[in-house]
């Protein structure tokens, strides 16, 4: 039954047309197909993302240009400076200009204009350049129906790997009428061995009982430098009504990994479905 839904979405992905109204309609399908209920007006946590991908908002030059990982550091510098930034070692416009290029020993390498693509190259690691290589000919759009990617350039981008660790954090702050409101720690293992765990805190730091489809949470100690992580993503969130910034810190110092305009592209799945954990995540953000 499931293949059979997927294979309907991706059918219908493949023929409804690449412009607004196909976008919309698409977005109707598969937020129905994933929670299993129609979107509706009120401030549910999916519902608003979803009500956010359909708007014309997501054609805003200021939504389109902070989605490219290149030009997203430009307006973080603006805001912050550039010591919260992730330090760009090379940006290639063309797969051939990076054939030859001497990687570092460790560094991550992602497409500027995708989203959840990257390779972590540690310890002389290989590098996969075939997948490098289709980055180039890929559109997100095209995948996720979000209009902020349709336009963007294919580039990819090495950056050194942020305090020389495979492993770490990532602190995805979610942010509603200019102030941080959820905190989303994700912790992706190094190794698939390893569990991948989610767990959620107010901001100051009290954890949420919310699960996502990611089951395994944990309970983390508070960053030393919170507060800061909190102003800094307050001022790069201040020109928007919704967005989620990503940090990275070790307690100490802290960087602006990227801006996610569409979380998930509204497809987050609560743990259980009917439970309270999307209820709890509505009201943190929303009240």
């Amino acid at each position: 039954m499931r293949s059979l839904v997927d294979f309907i979405r991706i059918l219908l992905h493949n023929i409804l047309p690449k412009n607004r109204i196909g976008d919309k309609i698409y977005a109707f399908i598969n937020f129905v197909f994933i929670h299993r209920r129609f979107p509706t007006n009120k401030m549910i946590f999916n519902d608003v993302i979803y009500r956010l991908k359909i708007s014309d908002e997501m054609l805003d030059p200021l939504r389109i240009f902070v989605t490219d990982k290149e030009y997203g550091k430009i307006y973080i510098k603006s805001l912050v400076g550039e010591e919260f930034i992730v330090p760009t070692l090379k940006i290639f416009q063309k797969y051939e200009e990076l054939i030859d290029y001497n990687f570092p020993s460790e560094c991550c390498i992602k497409p500027t204009h995708l989203s959840g693509e990257f390779i972590l190259k540690v310890q002389d690691t290989k590098i996969n350049y075939e997948k490098i290589k289709k980055w180039f000919s890929m559109n997100y759009y095209y995948r996720s129906r979000e209009a902020n990617y349709k336009f963007l350039k294919p580039k990819v981008i090495v950056e050194t790997l942020v305090f020389n660790d495979s492993n770490i954090r990532d602190y995805r702050i979610f942010c509603y009428k200019g102030k941080a409101k959820l905190i989303l720690v994700d912790c992706m293992p190094k190794h698939s061995s390893q569990t991948h765990r989610r767990s959620f805190y107010d901001p100051k730091w009290n954890q949420l009982n919310i699960k996502l489809k990611v089951k395994d949470s944990e309970t983390l100690p508070k960053p030393s430098n919170l507060e800061q992580m909190i102003s800094i993503t307050e001022k790069i969130c201040s020109n928007f009504d919704f967005i989620r910034v990503d940090i990275f810190t070790d307690g100490t110092k802290c960087f602006v990994g990227e801006i996610t305009n569409i979380h998930a592209n509204a497809s987050n799945k609560f743990i259980p479905l009917s439970g309270s954990g999307e209820k709890t995540a509505s009201e943190t953000i929303f009240n």
